[in-house]
């Protein structure tokens, strides 16, 4: 088993909505994530062939953890939006949490227009003044 996690792809609300059951979401999710449902994608799961064919069939659920080495391997959601959908939840309107990273990096950038702005607005002064229109 590698420890593998793949880039995140984006899952279009209408495709996971196509789908009949949770093997076909796996299934998916597996095409998103750039897998044929073979020997590769099982190896990086570190699952052997049965048990992953039960997956697909429903003969056999999917623990957590597995479930999550899954979305992380193929570097999608599809299974999980799939069951949310089955819930009832709207695909359309579901957002993810803010990483800490992501926080932070939305507050520099905050932070970095805001100082632009009063930059901008302290250089019009210095031309308004230098020019001799003050007003």
């Amino acid at each position: 088993m590698t420890n593998q996690i793949s880039l995140p792809a984006a899952v279009r609300p209408d495709e996971v909505q196509r789908q009949k059951s949770l093997g076909e979401a796996i299934a998916l999710c597996a095409n998103i994530g750039g897998y044929s449902l073979d020997k590769t994608l099982q190896i990086d799961l570190g699952v052997d062939e049965a048990q992953f064919s039960r997956w697909q069939s429903g003969g056999e659920g999917v623990s957590w953890p597995k479930f999550e080495r899954l979305m992380d391997v193929c570097g999608n959601d599809a299974p999980l939006l799939w069951m949310l959908y089955q819930r009832g939840y709207d695909l359309h309107s579901l957002r993810k949490r803010e990483t800490e990273t992501e926080r932070e990096l939305r507050e520099a950038r905050e932070q970095l227009a805001a100082e632009r702005t009063e930059r901008q607005a302290i250089e019009a002064a210095m031309r308004r003044m230098l020019v001799g229109t003050t007003s």
